[in-house]
């Protein structure tokens, strides 16, 4: 054995001395990638690390109490080093990770304001070695390159305790607008590299914000792309008090510590007093409404939620149609989480839902699982406006801006008589779901399986379509005001 393959060989043993821990894994690769073999060994791979918070359990407590109508610290929402304190890693998970980091010859780098993530640059040797993965090279119809991605990867038994993610890993998600009914590449909007308003609401400052490379680099990743969203946020003094997106994907694309990750996240965001929207997905209960041309989705026996949607710290919106009767679509995303427990202030809402559900559904969902959306907006044959040209579209990318306008709308009457912004929403909502429409009709089969295909249907209270129903502006507004 020559000297230098003794060396790399002994810092191996070094490097996992401990044992290796299987972190995430799966069978195989979501429908629709492809494995063009290995990766390069010397390769370099950029992986984020998402160290353990030093008091989750605390901000989740905090955030319960201060979002709750009727506790005597509703509305009091953290400052930015509140929500930090909270957050930021233990001086021991920060020594613990650098200690393995330099044992190994690499050098992390901080990137976030609140020192929760961190990033590694390694050859893909060196990645395989340390976290008993086998990187390669996926292609997928979307990708203009190749992704590199591992099926299984575990964590040295030292940093175990002391790190939540490594990312991308398992993680197949893409970051095209799957949701948007409107054909839309980000590059080509109004020509332009910064997006600008092309209607604001008078008086409600909105601020744009565009994250993440060419579409070939790792930022064409929704992971990537919704942690750079969330760090940005972060180390914001004067956040935006709403924040709506249209992107989303199946849960089963994402590590579930990824999706645990970002969802704690928002949490984070929304105990500053910040309401986060997601679309709830165009393909009914199967997933984003591509996911319905796959063969044999429409006869599935298995529903699949959408994430961030399924997040219980974001408000997840679907879409209905019409007036008198105000139905939802058949497009409306609406199901249960396979990774997030239901949230607390939907227990009983839920309950009541499930004892409508055919006795034949039994195995296509977790009953247990958080259930959405939370509410639901007008989202079909909606014109738009683009480049001077006029047509008509719809999805529940159209709804989660429509209700966030809403959100800012009661804001801007808030900020104005002195009081705090609305913030974590769905505790409110949900105590207040009298104030909403209740849609009643409505089948959620998806955009393109037929309307035969099983599917939720609305009911009278909360349901998998429309959640606690359709806003009524004035009566949200005047609810508002009451506490």
């Amino acid at each position: 054995m020559t000297f230098n393959k003794l060396a790399n060989f002994l810092t191996l043993i070094s490097a996992v001395s401990g044992g290796l821990v299987l972190h995430e894994s799966r069978s195989a690769a979501p429908a629709g990638f492809i494995s063009q073999g290995t990766a390069p060994v010397t390769d370099l791979l950029t992986l984020r690390f998402g160290l353990t918070p030093n008091n989750l359990s605390g901000l989740q407590e905090k955030l319960v109490s201060i979002s709750t109508p009727g506790n005597s610290d509703f509305r009091q929402w953290l400052s930015k080093d509140e929500v930090k304190s909270f957050v930021q890693p233990s001086n021991e998970t920060v020594a613990v990770f650098n200690s393995f980091a330099a044992a190994n010859g690499l050098k992390p780098t901080v990137i976030s304001p609140n020192g929760d993530w961190l990033s590694l640059t390694l050859a893909v040797s060196q990645a395989n070695q340390l976290f008993g993965a086998q990187f390669e090279k996926f292609s997928h119809a979307s990708l203009t390159e190749p992704i590199t991605r591992t099926l299984t990867i575990s964590l040295p038994s030292e940093l175990i305790g002391h790190v939540d993610v490594i990312h991308p890993s398992t993680s197949f998600t893409g970051r095209n607008p799957g949701f948007a009914r409107v054909p839309f590449h980000p590059h080509s909007f109004e020509k332009r590299t910064e997006p600008v308003a092309s209607c604001l609401a008078t008086g409600v400052p909105i601020d744009f914000l565009s994250v993440g490379g060419p579409p070939n680099s790792n930022a064409s990743d929704l992971a990537t792309a919704l942690l750079d969203t969330n760090t940005f946020i972060d180390g914001v003094d004067h956040p935006p008090s709403v924040v709506t997106t249209s992107y989303g994907s199946t849960e089963n694309q994402f590590e579930s510590s990824v999706a645990k990750k970002i969802c704690d996240n928002y949490m984070a965001l929304g105990a500053r007093g910040i309401s986060i929207l997601f679309a709830s997905g165009d393909g009914g209960v199967r997933g984003g409404h591509d996911n319905s041309s796959i063969p044999g989705v429409c006869e599935s026996n298995v529903f699949i939620p959408i994430f961030p949607a399924s997040c219980p710290y974001v408000t997840a919106i679907g879409a209905t149609q019409g007036f008198n009767p105000e139905v939802a679509t058949n497009l409306t995303g609406g199901g249960f989480s396979d990774v997030f427990q239901r949230p607390w202030y939907q227990t009983q809402a839920v309950d009541s839902f499930l004892k409508t559900i055919p006795p034949n559904f039994a195995g296509k969902f977790n009953k247990s699982g958080r259930g959405y959306p939370d509410v639901a907006v007008q989202g079909l044959s909606l014109d738009v406006v683009f480049e001077g040209k006029t047509s008509t579209n719809g999805g529940t990318s159209f709804s989660s801006p429509i209700f966030a306008s809403i959100v800012a709308l009661i804001n801007d009457r808030l900020l104005a008589a002195g009081k705090p912004v609305l913030g974590f929403l769905n505790p409110w909502l949900y105590a207040n779901a009298k104030r909403f429409t209740d849609i009643t009709e409505g089948h959620n089969s998806g955009f393109e399986c037929p309307t035969s295909s099983a599917a939720f249907d609305a009911t009278k209270g909360w349901d998998a379509l429309t959640g606690i129903g359709s806003p009524v502006f004035d009566k949200l507004l005047a609810s508002a005001f009451e506490y």
